[in-house]
């Protein structure tokens, strides 16, 4: 829903919640909008789970007055974030219940003094976010329901997960410990009961999942940065490596402006290229990462990490030859 909409649907609560009823023409009229938009706007209203009804005595529509939150005291600054995230960054990473985000910034807005929500209304038109690519998930809502309550009771999930790593469905018993948004999607990680560990599975792998009648003894407190370690991203190997990269003047400032590990040192050189220095569990991860800066990188160290990427962009030239 675009910002000039936001501020009409926006106004639209603001008039059903006044406590009168108000015909289709009747709201044309007010917001010099065709009966067509106006019913567009209703069924945003319905979409999103407002409980707006239509009284066919009266001829007309309002709200329950006591749907709203009661007045906010927030000032401006704070409103405009809450603002930016709800209508404008909430589209950028996989969130869970997006209706149910977008109503709740609804109804903050429609309690906002006037002239702050005014100001927020015309500053969110000049502010737009490019959505990232995400791994798509059409049962989020269900699946992170059920797996948050699992988590809330301690309860045991059977789940068949079609795993990549198998290459086939697998049928898991799951005591899930934690969910985690890393990389354009969410994953739960917890002792699973085929692997006889802690696991990671991606929530948009999972294909059926339900609670069982059982409950799990928790062990100990998990520890997310304790689990993942040094790794690159999310799978740890075992194995620590002294990594050293060089990278080419024409991309040295865009990748050290960014902290990609804990573990990073950077050093500029004379000639614009930067050297970065890390300590990482693993190769296969950053393997990949290193791939796609292409030939504006070198692999200084270690030599295991550079004769696997050598062979896999020996592989990349060979497959496209045969094109």
């Amino acid at each position: 829903m675009k910002s000039g909409r936001i501020g009409r649907v926006v106004q639209l609560l603001t008039t059903l919640q006044a406590g009168k009823n108000y015909s289709a023409g009747d709201l044309s009229n007010i917001f010099g909008k065709s009966r067509r938009t106006i019913f567009r706007d209703l069924k945003e209203l319905e979409a999103i789970g407002l409980p707006f009804r239509y009284d066919q005595k009266a001829g007309g529509y309002t709200v329950d007055p006591e749907f709203f939150l009661p007045p906010i005291d927030l000032n401006l600054q704070e409103a405009l974030s809450l603002l930016l995230l709800v209508h404008k960054a909430r589209n950028n990473i996989q969130l869970p219940f997006k209706n149910s985000a977008l109503l709740a910034g609804l109804k903050i807005e429609n309690n906002l003094p006037v002239k702050i929500r005014q100001y927020c209304d015309t500053a969110l038109k000049n502010v737009s976010t490019r959505p990232s690519p995400q791994a798509p998930a059409s049962h989020l809502d269900r699946i992170f329901s059920q797996l948050q309550k699992a988590l809330a009771t301690k309860h045991v999930v059977q789940m068949k997960y079609n795993s990549l790593f198998e290459g086939r469905i697998i049928d898991v018993e799951l005591c899930p410990c934690h969910l985690l948004y890393n990389h354009r999607a969410w994953y739960v990680l917890g002792l699973s009961s085929m692997h006889k560990g802690v696991r990671t599975f991606k929530l948009n792998r999972i294909k059926e999942l339900n609670l069982l009648d059982k409950c799990f003894v928790e062990q100990g407190r998990f520890d997310l940065y304790e689990y993942l370690g040094r790794a690159w991203a999310m799978i740890s190997e075992g194995r620590i490596y002294n990594i050293k990269l060089r990278f080419l003047p024409k991309v040295a400032e865009n990748v050290t402006e960014v902290q990609w590990h804990s573990t990073q040192k950077v050093t500029r050189e004379s000639d614009g290229s930067a050297i970065m220095e890390l300590r990482v569990d693993g190769l296969n991860e950053i393997s990949w990462w290193i791939l796609g800066y292409g030939d504006q990188v070198q692999v200084l160290a270690p030599e295991a990490l550079r004769k696997r990427i050598v062979e896999a962009a020996t592989n990349m030239i060979s497959i496209n030859q045969q094109v």
